[in-house]
């Protein structure tokens, strides 16, 4: 009898336990620019989401989270930011600035799920979609996956299946199933592909659009690119929907965000540049704990997400030497009111390929500063009053200009080393340019 009470007593402590530690679902857009949603970003600022792509799903998320106006991700390419999230660093601490980075100064022993699963061993993890380093995702941490998917885009002759999304979001529900049937909390992050050109959408959707004024965009019908923005949000919807349905939607900490931005009709530059709209996201949270239809206008970046994780599952719990991201969960529980204390007080970018000026950019406080390597040009913006980036500071604040641009260096060449800044400064990066979509932000004003 004692046996069993004793069974009982610990059944109850353990099932107590699991209730406090909240599941982790990350959702990873792709190539989503910060106005790419029905969900405006900024409060009074009409431009900061879409009039023609429809997400029903994100709007519910966000009237049931905080959505944040000035989210970065933490590089304007794909695979750099992706890297940064798992790390926890800037591409340049990371020694990742492109693509092709292999000799990251970090271990992957470090990364999110690894460090999770020190921090609490009862964590399952599983990544789905796009994943194209050389690490795989079991390195990482991950016990289930796609595997390196080495697809950069994600198109697919499966009607049924256009980007992949509706495959990716079956794996995930069946994860989600599985791990509550076990009773282990989880971390699950889904890297769709969606909404990454060409655009791919089902036929049902598309349909939905014709004859819709959308005009043509990019690569693609821009009438397409609707629908597949709406296929997305549906898929979003079902995950969401499942959380509900097995019942731990109050217990699990929901994160929706972009790799990195794009074009849109009021941020200066894209995709592959360092302008806002390259690295300005759309970025919603909701969780235990989160105020439903709050706002914060306080920059974060996704470099960020490890902390915020980490200081949900296990307060206090030591993140690896390096990490310089903050949680979130201090401002996520104030209402968009507290601070978030990061290693470092700014935020840096470095991109040099595929772009006519090779460029890094620092934001500390309200102010940007944009610096191409090849002209030696610095651009000061006040992002807070002049939110396009058209007018040009540098002279009439020098003395900010000066100390960005000096801490700015100062941290490329700490990151990146002596050699490869010495290149830098050099402007000994042109046999990479010229081969971009863009020429990158110019001066403005």
């Amino acid at each position: 009898m004692k046996s069993l009470i004793l069974i009982a007593t610990l059944f109850v402590f353990v099932t107590n336990v699991f209730a406090k530690v909240p599941n982790i679902l990350f959702i990873l857009a792709d190539d989503q620019a910060w106005s790419g949603t029905s969900v405006r970003m900024m409060p009074g600022e009409a431009a900061s989401a879409s009039r023609e792509f429809r997400t029903p799903n994100l709007e519910k998320l966000a009237a049931q989270g905080m959505v944040f106006s000035q989210a970065y991700a933490a590089h304007c390419k794909c695979e750099c930011s992706r890297a940064a999230i798992q790390m926890g660093r800037t591409t340049t601490t990371l020694n990742a600035a492109d693509k092709n980075a292999r000799n990251w100064s970090a271990p992957v022993t470090d990364s999110l799920v690894n460090t999770l699963k020190k921090a609490d061993r009862s964590y399952q993890a599983a990544h789905f979609g796009k994943w194209q380093w050389f690490h795989t995702p079991e390195s990482m941490g991950y016990d289930a996956s796609d595997g390196i998917t080495m697809n950069e885009d994600g198109d697919t002759t499966d009607p049924e299946d256009p980007k992949q999304s509706f495959g990716i979001t079956r794996r995930a529900k069946a994860f989600m199933d599985a791990q509550v049937k076990s009773g282990h909390p989880f971390y699950l992050q889904l890297s769709y592909y969606a909404v990454h050109q060409t655009p791919q959408a089902l036929a049902s959707t598309i349909k939905k659009y014709e004859g819709m004024n959308l005009g043509k965009g990019g690569k693609g019908d821009r009438a397409v690119m609707a629908a597949m923005t709406e296929d997305f949000d549906t898929c979003v919807g079902e995950v969401l929907k499942k959380l509900d349905e097995l019942g731990i939607a109050d217990e699990t900490l929901v994160i929706y965000t972009s790799d990195n931005g794009g074009r849109t009709g009021i941020l200066n530059g894209g995709k592959g540049d360092l302008g806002e709209g390259g690295i300005r996201e759309p970025l919603i949270v909701r969780g235990p704990g989160i105020k439903g239809g709050t706002r914060s206008d306080t920059p974060v970046i996704g470099y960020d997400l490890m902390a915020t994780v980490l200081d949900f599952v296990t307060p206090g719990f030591a993140l690896p030497q390096g990490v310089e991201g903050g949680s979130w969960k201090p401002l996520l529980l104030s209402g968009g009111k507290a601070p978030v204390k990061r290693p470092i007080d700014r935020f840096v970018w470095h991109q040099t390929v595929e772009v006519e000026h090779p460029q890094s950019a620092i934001r500390k406080g309200d102010y940007k500063l944009l610096y191409f390597w090849d002209t030696k040009e610095g651009f000061l913006f006040d992002l807070v009053n002049d939110l396009s980036e058209t007018r040009d500071l540098a002279k009439q604040k020098r003395e900010i200009a000066t100390q960005l641009q000096r801490e700015l260096k100062a941290h490329i060449r700490a990151g990146l080393g002596d050699q490869a800044h010495g290149t830098l400064e050099r402007g000994e990066m042109s046999q990479e340019r010229g081969k971009g979509k863009g020429k990158g932000p110019t001066k403005k004003g």
